[in-house]
């Protein structure tokens, strides 16, 4: 990981989404980033409007806090009963402009619509979604069979794997916490890094459309449990680094 990303996890898995400056660079050190690299990484993300100082520490801002929002969101998902319609979003035109075609594209992944095909996005209509400008919108019982469109669109049954493989690698990595936490440290964040992010990308798909049984609640549970045995371990670990 490079010293942003690991910088940005850890920010990212914290509830204050905050950190001292000196702190950043010591976890730097854990995988092997020099502390003259991590502080350049901060520079760069202050710049780049990433983070902002806040007398000593520094705060997630912008896109990387927004993240934190759909993060937090995606641990806690609100789905309601599918009843067979599917939500459709056409990109019109005045979305042709490059910046705002990427804008656009970006903020209905992040609402969980996939691209049936060029300009036209669709998903079950299971959860809430803001309707996001450039867009039209309606809702539609596509003719293909729902199973496997969602196949197509989602690829739920590739995702499942990953979940079941990471439901594994975080418990495995939170006993090891209560068993060596020093040792076990560095390679737990980076297990709950990755089930993070995969969480982050559950489809959220009606149960009627994906493979059972469907492992994003116990996902979820596995990294719930982790988050507050990596936190014990972690303010441990910044105490004996600053008492030292």
């Amino acid at each position: 990981m490079s010293a942003r990303s690991v910088m940005a996890s850890l920010l990212l898995g914290r509830r204050s989404a905050r950190a001292a400056g000196r702190d950043l660079v010591r976890w730097c050190g854990l995988f092997g980033i020099a502390p003259g690299t991590a502080r350049v990484a901060l520079h760069r993300m202050t710049a780049a409007g990433e983070l902002r100082r806040d007398d000593c520490d520094y705060v997630l801002v912008g896109g990387l806090a927004r993240r934190q929002e759909e993060q937090e969101a995606s641990l806690t998902p609100r789905r309601r009963a599918w009843r067979g319609s599917w939500r459709v979003a056409l990109v019109v035109a005045d979305a042709r402009p490059a910046p705002v075609r990427t804008g656009t594209r970006a903020a209905l992944r992040r609402s969980r619509l996939a691209e049936w095909r060029e300009g036209v996005w669709l998903r079950p209509d299971n959860i809430e979604i803001d309707e996001m400008p450039h867009c039209e919108w309606l809702d539609a019982q596509p003719d293909a069979d729902p199973v496997a469109l969602a196949a197509r669109l989602f690829a739920p049954a590739r995702w499942r794997g990953e979940a079941e493989r990471l439901v594994d690698a975080v418990e495995t990595a939170t006993v090891r916490l209560r068993d060596d936490a020093e040792r076990a440290l560095a390679p737990a964040f980076l297990a709950g890094a990755a089930a993070l992010r995969h969480v982050r990308a559950d489809p959220l798909l009606p149960n009627e459309l994906v493979p059972q049984p469907w492992p994003g609640a116990a996902l979820r549970d596995a990294y719930v449990t982790y988050q507050r045995e990596f936190a014990s371990v972690a303010r441990a670990w910044f105490r004996d680094q600053s008492a030292s």
